[in-house]
């Protein structure tokens, strides 16, 4: 028995946060017909069930903590559907808390500073990848070598 799109989105809706766009292409692939998906979307929306600016907010913090940095968040959320605006809120790549993060990150992945120009340009790399910045990455390195500097 098929069930309504109401059921399917608020099963969705209980194991997490999801953005309009991202439940919307999840019911559609179900199967759902698109005029009552959108109804039911539209209703979600109104009684504050679904909510791109909670969704965008719970998975910056989300992917923050698993070592992420700004670029690659806000490129994710975009592909979510989240507006710019929202995204902009959300991520704010101009926050200093985000050479933490990729001091952070780096130290998890690598623990050491690297030794060699090879190996400073493989964690580089690495921390590019998970989305930090230039000066973000240049930052969590000098951040780290004047740590290591204090500790000896």
């Amino acid at each position: 028995m098929k069930t309504d799109a109401k059921q399917t989105a608020l099963a969705a809706l209980a194991r997490r946060e999801h953005s309009a766009f991202e439940l919307r292409r999840k019911l559609l692939d179900k199967g759902h017909d698109p005029a009552e998906t959108d109804q039911v979307l539209t209703a979600l929306i109104r009684d504050k069930l679904i909510s791109d600016e909670r969704y965008a907010e719970a998975y910056t913090r989300s992917r923050a903590l698993k070592g992420y940095g700004p670029r690659y968040i806000a490129a994710a959320l975009r592909e979510r559907g989240v507006s710019q605006e929202l995204i902009q809120q959300s991520v704010d790549g101009n926050n200093p808390v985000w050479r933490q993060r990729a001091a952070e990150a780096r130290r998890k992945r690598f623990g050491v500073l690297p030794g060699d120009y090879r190996e400073k340009a493989r964690q580089m790399r690495f921390l590019e990848t998970r989305g930090f910045s230039a000066e973000q990455i240049r930052a969590a390195l000098r951040q780290d070598e004047d740590w290591q500097l204090l500790n000896r």
